[in-house]
């Protein structure tokens, strides 16, 4: 995503004043571990300006490495400055908000007391809320979740999901639920924020990523929730992703009061979004985690094997129930009643930043204080060079996967020659790669019209490795495309977006 300055900046303006419009869209994407915002222009769809910054917000879980969760105040004041740096000239003419973030998390909080917004000031105080449990959270063991009705829907339930993170609270710590009455995404809680909301209004792609939702009749599976512990009082209003959620209440940063907020999105589809120009195109978004994907549609061979008839006559239609056995193939609500085909994987940049810390702790039991951005450098100039090519084998599910929550991380075929820091940085790399192929092979691809692949997120666009491994496993053509951001993505969303 490109931020426009100086001269080109203010050449855009001029154009929009002289065809009597200077429209623009803020988008904005929470994101696991940065929050970004960007002003979009309504006519040319380029980016006028962009904010992002880390978040730095984790917070240590009881449970240890089994618990995933964040401070909401600290990521909220984060998006706030972002947002407080946007050209104030471009922000007085928003005139709509577009969100998404994380999928799969939740967080609880108090109506009426979760936030402030002090006369005369843009900035939101924010109060009594819960932390926000991430979809990287393990709290929901295996026997746990097998403990869990089956859904009625064609989407299993997994750890991090939100209403499997809700009914463990139920039944291992109630006295968290009654201490709140409202639950979303950290994104639903934003909306609900601005636009000052009785009640969180969540699209349909975010109820599909907290599980026990069906996506053909858009509603949630209330008796199964209520059956296993969870009160339908805790579950958002789901509206079509795309719609309206409210307006803003007051004025924030330079935007008019009134101004249209639609129901926040998934980050994935947002990503997704800018870069999915037709149905022979795969779409690859390596940041922290790590997707491949492409548009479900009628010439589809997975439609084509799913269907009774040689031709379907509708689009993708999901199958009623999960399948008996988690799969590393799922189907995700997009836009317009329109599905994605997604390989979600655990494991992306993740992995890498998990590598770098760990050699920097090695520098510090050595003696030697290393900045990340220094070890960062030099493993990936290490990892290039030609010579970094070896036989070592990394399987870097150090994460698990959802279709294996049980799956280590191995590294095999190690002999004295392979070792170097180069080498098993490239062997990292190719790992993760060959772990997204293995979830969605190059022959499904093909079964399927795809001729090419575009790339995104930041993990692969500032990784040469990643790009030129991914060119290798699948052995198709791979762009990588900037656009493919999730920020800018929720701003094209809100450019298209219809009213309640």
């Amino acid at each position: 995503m490109v931020s426009l300055r100086g001269d080109r900046y203010h050449r855009l303006l001029e154009n929009g004043r002289r065809m009597g419009t200077t429209e623009c869209v803020l988008g904005i994407d929470i994101g696991t571990t940065s929050v970004k915002c960007c002003l979009v222009d309504v006519n040319s769809r380029e980016v006028i300006s962009s904010q992002k910054k880390d978040t730095y917000s984790d917070v240590p879980s009881e449970l240890g490495t089994e618990g995933s969760k964040q401070d909401v105040p600290r990521i909220l004041s984060a998006l706030q400055m972002c947002v407080s740096r946007l050209p104030r000239e471009a922000t007085r003419k928003v005139t709509r908000i577009g969100v998404c973030g994380q999928m799969h998390g939740c967080m609880l909080w108090k109506h009426g007391q979760a936030w402030e917004q002090k006369p005369d000031s843009d900035r939101f105080e924010i109060r009594e809320v819960s932390n926000s449990y991430t979809w990287q959270d393990n709290r929901c063991t295996q026997e746990f979740l097998s403990s869990l009705p089956v859904p009625e829907s064609h989407l299993s339930i997994a750890s991090g999901y939100g209403c499997a993170t809700l009914l463990w609270f139920s039944k291992n710590k109630p006295e968290k639920l009654t201490r709140f009455n409202r639950a979303g995404t950290i994104h639903d809680f934003l909306v609900c924020m601005l636009c000052g909301l009785d009640r969180p209004v969540m699209s349909v792609q975010n109820a599909a990523s907290w599980g026990f939702f069906n996506t053909v009749t858009k509603k949630w599976n209330e008796e199964l929730l209520q059956e296993a512990g969870l009160t339908s009082d805790l579950l958002p209003t789901v509206v079509d992703s795309g719609q309206e959620a409210g307006q803003l209440e007051n004025s924030w940063y330079g935007i008019p009061a009134k101004t249209p907020v639609i129901a926040s999105l998934g980050d994935l589809q947002c990503s997704v979004l800018p870069l999915l120009s037709g149905n022979d195109v795969a779409v690859v978004n390596i940041s922290t985690s790590a997707q491949i994907c492409f548009r479900m549609s009628e010439n589809c061979e997975t439609v084509r094997k799913m269907s009774p008839s040689p031709k379907p006559e509708k689009d993708f239609v999901p199958p009623e129930h999960p399948p008996n056995s988690p799969q590393p193939l799922e189907y995700f609500p997009f836009f317009d009643n329109t599905y994605l085909a997604v390989a979600a994987s655990l494991n992306g940049g993740n992995v890498l930043a998990a590598f770098v810390r760990t050699v920097q702790q090695w520098s510090l039991e050595l003696g030697f204080q290393v900045p990340q951005s220094k070890i960062w450098q030099r493993i990936l100039a290490l990892g290039a060079e030609p010579q970094s090519q070896s036989s070592l084998v990394v399987e870097p599910t150090i994460f698990g996967e959802r279709h294996s929550p049980q799956e280590n991380a191995m590294v095999s075929n190690i002999d004295l020659g392979n070792i170097s820091l180069g080498k098993v940085t490239r062997g990292l790399c190719k790992g993760i790669i060959t772990n997204i192929h293995s979830m969605m092979p190059r022959s499904l691809l093909i079964e399927n019209g795809i001729t090419k692949i575009i790339g995104g997120g930041s993990a692969l666009t500032r990784n040469p490795i990643l790009h030129n491994e991914l060119e290798e496993a699948y052995q198709l053509p791979v762009t990588l495309d900037s656009r493919g951001d999730a920020a800018y993505g929720s701003a094209l969303a809100a450019i298209n977006s219809k009213a309640p």
